[in-house]
């Protein structure tokens, strides 16, 4: 088999595909990546515009959660289901859902009703990255995946780059065509989508291993009945106060959900939607508990740094998102490297454990910023995260599908995904919430110390004598009701459901609030450091591993054909049946640390043992 065949994507005789092949498969992968990583990162660049035009930036929790609460339910099972059917139907499911969502997310009129659209929109998004990397799992052989981890990170790191320019743009045109110029943001999606879908339809034509298993679909219910109101009153707790009648129905629901659900998957047995048995083994149990912890500090600490640009340094959305640059260049560097030294060696155990620690150390620089902190100093802050989230989130999905049968890289890839994901938004919606019950409190601190020093005092007169702040009718009104002790808390409320009119004010009448805002995001960082120390110590103990060198679609395919051959058949005539190639066999082996039932495993080289 040579790349001077007729471009295909069929595997040859081998089970293996060839450079040629596997770059074609990875051009229609990267668009379905591109389209949902674009579409983070502009929303994520211009969140803080549209909730000022909707009135509700204090409700931006539903927006982030919703999405993020629809992509990481429907993700399991969308693994379970491409491990039945295939990956291609549901990759192409997943893409006209997203599309549908951005349509409709272009119609909201209010901050509850745009995060009703993303919830759409994010039952879309979790077939499209878990199922990328399922895929990959399935064509590319783990030692030789960091040779085409560029071309991935390409798409990150175009899209980091394009994002918050086109995001800054529509953010900041009232009007296009008589759109809103946000609403662009979503419209934009469906011509990136109909191209993403031609280009999977085209390319995307990889034999798929079927898998006899009926769907799980009692523990796709009760997964919903367990996580969606926990997640919800993790959004709401602070508003409803965590001990009221509504919190304490959620509790008990959503305990109850994940009680059905474990009873459920353990009768469902290899069925299940996440089979409990693969948390059996170490390695699948050690990087799940890990991932779940990074998300939480990943996601709920990333979301708040574009806030803290615009608030409290004034930057425009596009500014903000380009400012973001340092993290997503530590990112991509550092996968870069750590990619590279992974196939070399083969050694991937340490790169998470590392990057986890150095994330905690970003995370602790950036606990110590505030409103005077320079933006260089910032970026650089963000520079040390990027460095660290870039050590380990390849290496434990990398881990997850090393440690699992070549059948099951779907609903491992999924499962391992579910789980980031599930700690990304519970901590978002923690930390938002954290926020925004704090934010207010900070604010009134500050301007307490304003006006002990008498600094506030000259702000106002200086806004009440600026003529154009006296046409401001917004900013007038806070600097109106600060003159006013009586009536000035007043001016609080309006800052958390539209944080622009900060920008307009005085400096000196705009620094409490900035310092507030900043005070509040920097308790998120701290909280989001401990968790990253907390990782590094649960990823400590996962055993030696070592990477199998055979793909998983070569692997399955020969395992099916060692299972059809008729009893009595040796290895070595199936594998003559599958083409003539000598799978890598695997030998596994149980340390003496491992608890009774664990399948606490370490893969080695064994020319005398069978393959798995």
């Amino acid at each position: 088999m040579t790349d001077r065949s007729p471009v295909t994507t069929q595997a040859g005789e081998d089970g293996e595909f060839s450079h040629r092949q596997i770059l074609v498969i990875l051009a229609g992968l990267m668009s379905a990546m591109f389209l949902a990583s674009l579409d983070q990162t502009i929303v994520s660049t211009a969140i803080r515009t549209i909730a000022d035009d909707l009135q509700g930036l204090d409700a931006q929790a539903w927006v982030t959660t919703a999405y993020l609460m629809t992509s990481t339910i429907s993700t399991p099972l969308y693994g379970k289901l491409s491990d039945i059917y295939g990956r291609k139907p549901f990759f192409v499911i997943g893409i006209v859902i997203f599309v549908f969502g951005s349509l409709l997310c272009t119609l909201a009129d209010s901050m509850y009703t745009l995060a009703l659209y993303r919830g759409i929109q994010g039952l879309g998004a979790g077939a499209l990255m878990s199922l990328s990397l399922a895929i990959i799992g399935d064509i590319i052989p783990p030692r030789d995946r960091a040779k085409y981890q560029g071309y991935m990170l390409a798409v990150f790191a175009s899209s980091s780059v394009i994002g918050p320019v086109v995001g800054g743009f529509f953010a900041g045109v009232e009007t296009i065509f008589g759109i809103d110029g946000w609403r662009w943001i979503f419209l934009m999606n469906v011509p990136i989508g109909a191209i993403a879908l031609t280009l999977v339809m085209i390319t995307l034509n990889v034999k798929n291993v079927r898998v006899d298993h009926r769907v799980d679909w009692a523990g796709a219910a009760a997964i919903v009945v367990g996580l969606v109101p926990l997640l919800l009153v993790a959004e709401q707790g602070n508003t409803w106060g965590w001990g009221s009648p509504a919190a304490l129905a959620c509790y008990v629901v959503g305990l109850g959900g994940i009680g059905l659900f474990l009873i459920v998957e353990a009768r469902a047995g290899d069925q299940a939607l996440i089979p409990l048995r693969l948390f059996r083994d170490r390695t699948f149990a050690i990087v799940t508990a890990g991932g779940v912890i990074v998300g939480m500090a990943m996601f709920g600490g990333m979301m708040t740094l574009p806030l803290y640009m615009q608030i409290v340094h004034g930057a425009d959305p596009m500014e903000s998102g380009l400012m973001m640059l340092p993290l997503v260049a530590g990112m991509m560097g550092a996968s870069i490297v750590s990619g590279q030294l992974i196939s070399r060696t083969g050694r991937v155990r340490e790169f998470p454990i590392l990057g986890t620690a150095i994330s905690a150390v970003g995370l602790f620089l950036l606990w110590t910023i505030d409103a005077d902190t320079s933006l260089t100093l910032v970026m650089a802050y963000m520079l040390v995260l990027g460095i660290g989230l870039g050590n380990c989130m390849q290496p434990l999905t990398l881990i997850v599908q090393n440690a699992v049968s070549p059948r099951e890289i779907g609903v491992a890839t999924a499962s391992a995904t579910f789980f980031r994901q599930l700690g990304g938004t519970a901590g978002v919606a923690v930390f938002l919430s954290i926020l925004f019950s704090r934010v207010g409190g900070s604010i009134t601190s500050e301007l307490e110390l304003a006006g002990a020093d008498g600094s506030l005092a000259r702000g106002v007169q200086e806004g009440l004598a600026d003529p154009v702040l006296r046409a401001d009718p917004e900013a007038l009104g806070i600097v109106q009701a600060l003159a006013d002790p009586v009536s000035g808390a007043g001016a609080l409320e309006t800052v958390t459901k539209d944080s622009s009119v900060i920008n307009r004010l005085p400096e000196l009448v705009a620094y409490p609030f900035e310092q507030g805002y900043a005070l509040s995001m920097s308790e998120i960082y701290l909280v989001a450091g401990i968790l990253a120390v907390v990782a590094t110590v649960v990823l400590a103990f996962l055993p030696p591993i070592v990477l199998r060198t055979g793909s998983a679609q070569a692997e399955a395919a020969r395992e099916a054909a060692a299972a059809a051959a008729p009893s009595g058949t040796d290895l070595a005539a199936a594998e003559v049946a599958t083409g003539g190639a000598t799978p890598e066999r695997v030998h596994v082996t149980t340390t003496a640390t491992a608890e009774p039932g664990e399948s606490d495993t370490m893969t080695r080289r064994d020319p005398d043992t069978p393959g798995r």
